[in-house]
């Protein structure tokens, strides 16, 4: 199969192929009579940068080697061989797993005369993916594997989803109280069309959430309603940044404490653990419009319904003040120093207060004026 093609089951046959060389490589190497070994972007603090010139977290050029000719090196040596071998099994037959599913594949015995598995914990297989995600510059998404669903999603668009050998039409405007379910991958035979909205407002709570829906409030504003029900997983980030290639504005609405704001962090600038693949997943151009502890002042009612910020909390707050791709922004730094002076924290429930529906009214403020943090 040449590269650029497609092959039997509709998948670009890259993955296919950047396996195989690395197969080769290795054996090359066996061959040779020399130490089999691959080397792999190091994800460590002090290879991780902020890049502002792109406006999110990139991983430098520092790599690290695997070798399984080093006794410390060899078992993961192994494993990581082990993945990508089915990894590449999957491709072929054209199936799919979750990265729980890829762990249970491999959970087998090495031998007879060995007892130990090949993996006993996923703890132990989750960074090998990672590994070979950095290693042969391709996501685990290309090598067939899925992670748990989480976020939803309700608006003027459609999806044009190829599963199982056929093509389905979704038209997301019309999911009633459930949402569209947005899948880890949102790259491969997955098609979004027709998207007709003035922006994208992500909403950090699921009942929040169904509360704008019921009410709804997309169809008003003629916006992308989406939650990513907690933390934003990969694949809802990357759904967020697929929205802000087609020119869409993103806005973020999550609580008023500093982990609400860590979660629209990661949105924006991407993840730690993640920077090799920052460019995917990271929205540098979303902004937050609330909840902020600034709107105490806004909103005289917000006052009555504060919560004391636990030793957690306050924490997290510091922390992120020692960030430099935050603190470069002399807002966030008085949001987070309110914080810890006051030692509260808002949760964006509280805007139900008033009455159920303010809390669309406070989005549409907050939008029209303008009024949200960088």
């Amino acid at each position: 199969m040449k590269d650029g093609k497609k092959d039997e089951k509709g998948k670009d046959g890259k993955s296919r192929k950047v396996l195989e060389g690395f197969g080769e490589e290795i054996v090359d190497e066996i061959r040779s009579k020399r130490g089999p070994k691959f080397n792999t972007l190091a994800r460590t603090k002090s290879n991780i940068t902020f890049d502002e010139k792109k406006g999110f977290l990139t991983v430098g050029k520092n790599m690290e080697e695997r070798s399984f000719i080093n006794i410390a090196q060899s078992k993961r040596f192994m494993q990581t061989i082990a993945i990508a071998n089915k990894c590449h099994k999957f491709i072929i037959e054209n199936l799919h797993t979750s990265i729980r599913g890829l762990f249970y594949q491999l959970k087998y015995s090495l031998g007879e005369d060995v007892d130990e598995n090949i993996f006993s914990e996923q703890s132990e297989s989750n960074p090998l993916i990672e590994d070979l995600e950095a290693s042969l510059g391709i996501r685990r998404e290309d090598l067939n594997l899925n992670a748990t669903r989480k976020g939803v999603l309700v608006g003027n668009m459609k999806v044009m989803d190829t599963f199982g050998g056929e093509k389905i039409e979704i038209d997301a405007s019309r999911m009633g109280r459930s949402g569209w379910a947005i899948p880890s991958d949102v790259d491969n035979e997955i098609e979004f069309v027709g998207v007709k909205a003035k922006y994208v407002l992500v909403v950090e709570k699921d009942a929040i959430w169904q509360r704008l829906n019921e009410d709804g409030f997309w169809k008003k504003e003629n916006c992308i309603l989406l939650t990513p029900g907690g933390q934003a997983t990969r694949g809802t980030r990357r759904m967020i940044r697929k929205f802000a290639d087609m020119g869409l504005p993103v806005y973020v609405f999550n609580d008023g404490d500093a982990w609400g704001w860590y979660i629209y962090w990661t949105i924006k600038t991407g993840s730690i653990n993640l920077a090799y693949i920052g460019g995917d997943i990271a929205t540098p151009e979303a902004r937050f419009i609330g909840v902020t502890m600034s709107d105490l002042e806004k909103y005289d009612f917000l006052k009555k319904m504060t919560l004391k910020a636990s030793d957690v909390d306050l924490k997290r707050a510091q922390e992120m003040l020692n960030y430099p791709w935050i603190n470069r922004h002399k807002e966030w730094v008085e949001e987070l120093k309110l914080v810890l002076k006051l030692k509260q924290k808002l949760e964006q429930d509280t805007l139900q207060g008033p009455r159920l529906t303010f809390v669309g009214d406070y989005i549409r403020e907050k939008i029209r004026n303008r009024d949200f943090l960088p």
